[in-house]
């Protein structure tokens, strides 16, 4: 089996996708052949897959083989209205074969394949499936991004215990924006008297991309 990374987040708008790519170059100039796959995109319309059009070029250009890939290849399940994939899709139940096809096709044609969720952990997919519990289907190691706003030591710290009651492997990186000036006063001080380690996604990839592979 093949190298999965799964990309997650303390929430929407957090920096998953800009994750996401940051890793696959990482990745790919490490001598890996990287993929990457949304496996549910919601906000699909006109055929404008707002994070999927993104991934795909990017994964192209540091893989030659996947330039042959569609974008519903890496988004095998979309939806068009903008919302949870429960409501977007009116609960349909998750097609998990479809998913398995799609995860399949990437991995023959790559040794790390990056998988981005939608929203946070407890986002629900249908009535009974909620995104974390894609992490634990694919069995697939984790990086939860979080932001460095004011209220991000409440959701790093809830986020990751979600993921360590489900036993699931994983590293954090704050994804710190210019706006994020109060992080070093406001929260990054109780993170270093815990003694978290704070990976930043800007500054630290290479250090993340090492745990990721290690995990």
């Amino acid at each position: 089996m093949r190298k999965r990374i799964f990309v997650t987040a303390t929430n929407t708008d957090i920096g998953k996708t800009y994750t996401t790519k940051l890793l696959l170059k990482e990745f790919a100039e490490a001598g890996n052949r990287v993929g990457v796959i949304k496996l549910v995109e919601t906000g699909v319309v006109d055929g404008v897959y707002p994070d999927g059009d993104e991934l795909l070029a990017c994964g192209i250009k540091y893989n030659n083989e996947l330039k042959d890939l569609r974008v519903e290849d890496i988004v095998p399940i979309s939806y068009e209205l903008s919302a949870a994939p429960f409501v977007a899709s009116d609960n349909t139940r998750l097609d998990f074969k479809k998913l398995d096809i799609a995860v399949e096709k990437l991995e023959k044609l790559c040794d790390i394949l990056i998988i981005e969720g939608a929203g946070g952990l407890y986002v629900p997919i249908d009535g009974n499936t909620m995104m974390i519990d894609l992490i634990k289907y694919f069995k697939a190691s984790t990086l939860l991004v979080t932001h460095c706003s004011l209220g991000c030591i409440n959701d790093t710290l809830l986020s990751s215990k979600a993921l360590l009651d489900k036993q699931i492997p994983h590293a954090i990186a704050f994804n710190c924006r210019e706006t994020d000036e109060s992080f070093a006063v406001v929260s990054e001080p109780y993170f270093k008297k815990i003694g978290f380690e704070v990976l930043k996604v800007d500054k630290n990839i290479d250090t993340i991309c090492d745990v990721l592979y290690n995990l």
